[in-house]
């Protein structure tokens, strides 16, 4: 009998502020499994190297171990595009070939969040495009998917990491929405998202440019008064003080609202709440990406789970969180 306690992760720069770590931990115990989940600090500079090769790391608590004996880790800012460009070259997929929704997200978003070794191969997903739509249809009731659906166009702040995570859930062939409205004032930020499409195969790329129209900010006033869903995916309303990322007076009956932001009640839904939109942060986009990573890593369906390990990670989350 092995008694030797398999090592799991998150990858970040910085990460001790992660909650990962307790929900996963949580679910390890709940079933029983002798597992821990770790954080470990890599700079932009040691990644290749702790991917590809096997090299002594330490986690937050000044723990050695080597890379390779990470069994199965997350990937966080500001990794999530980089991971993707390494692992792709090195473990090549085709996209056309592949059946699963996680694998495919990862390559139309360019970003990989969920990473198993598999002997000396590294298998690579991405659950926050999925986290992201479930948290909508079980936190928002909207289910994109559902031809009846109200929801039809899409107005999204932000089109970083978080941003190309939900452009790929609302892309997603089975959901009808018609075109998405994106609002991102970096520029540079914009450039890298567009020069990731022209890497897509042409119908990917087709579907994404029939979808997202690029607004400016004297566009937004006109713009939001058709769209049905207004999703903040900038780091707006992050820290305490932060004002909200649009005038409280454009936002208009039928119009709901999802911040991905899970760390505190933004000013933007306070507003919309205040009006009586509905409105959620992203507390379930966190958990729901947890829950579909951990799956991945273990087999375990945590939800048809008869411990039900989903709502044990739900609580712990909602308990360190306390909004």
């Amino acid at each position: 009998m092995n008694d030797k306690k398999e090592i799991y992760g998150l990858i970040g720069h910085p990460v001790k502020h992660s909650l990962s770590a307790a929900m996963h931990n949580a679910a390890f115990s709940h079933l029983g499994i002798n597992a821990e989940y770790k954080l470990f600090d890599v700079s932009p500079e040691d990644l290749e190297d702790f991917l590809l090769n096997d090299v002594e790391v330490e986690d937050i608590q000044g723990n050695k171990i080597r890379s390779k004996d990470i069994v199965c880790f997350n990937i966080t800012v500001p990794h999530k595009v980089n991971v993707t460009k390494i692992l792709m070259q090195k473990f090549p997929v085709d996209i056309y070939a592949c059946n699963q929704t996680n694998l495919e997200d990862a390559i139309l978003t360019g970003a990989v969040n969920t990473v198993k070794r598999n002997n000396d191969k590294l298998e690579y997903w991405n659950t926050d495009a999925g986290g992201f739509v479930e948290s909508l249809e079980k936190d928002l009731n909207i289910n994109l998917g559902n031809q009846h659906e109200k929801v039809k166009d899409v107005m999204l702040f932000g089109c970083g990491g978080a941003g190309r995570a939900v452009i790929t859930g609302l892309s997603w062939k089975q959901n009808k929405i018609d075109k998405i409205f994106v609002y991102e004032p970096a520029v540079q930020v914009i450039d890298s998202f567009k020069m990731h499409i022209k890497t897509l195969p042409s119908k990917l790329q087709n579907m994404l440019n029939d979808k997202i129209e690029f607004i400016t900010e004297l566009q937004i006033s006109e713009k939001i008064q058709d769209v049905q869903l207004l999703i903040n995916a900038s780091p707006v309303g992050m820290h305490e003080g932060d004002g909200s990322i649009i005038d409280k007076n454009l936002l208009h009956d039928g119009l709901s609202i999802y911040d991905v932001i899970y760390n505190r009640n933004t000013q933007l839904v306070e507003d919309a709440k205040s009006l009586n939109l509905s409105a959620v942060g992203g507390k379930g986009m966190l958990l729901y990406q947890g829950t579909r990573a951990f799956g991945l890593w273990t087999n375990i369906n945590v939800w048809m789970h008869p411990k039900n390990p989903g709502e044990k990670m739900r609580e712990v989350l909602e308990k360190a969180l306390k909004v």
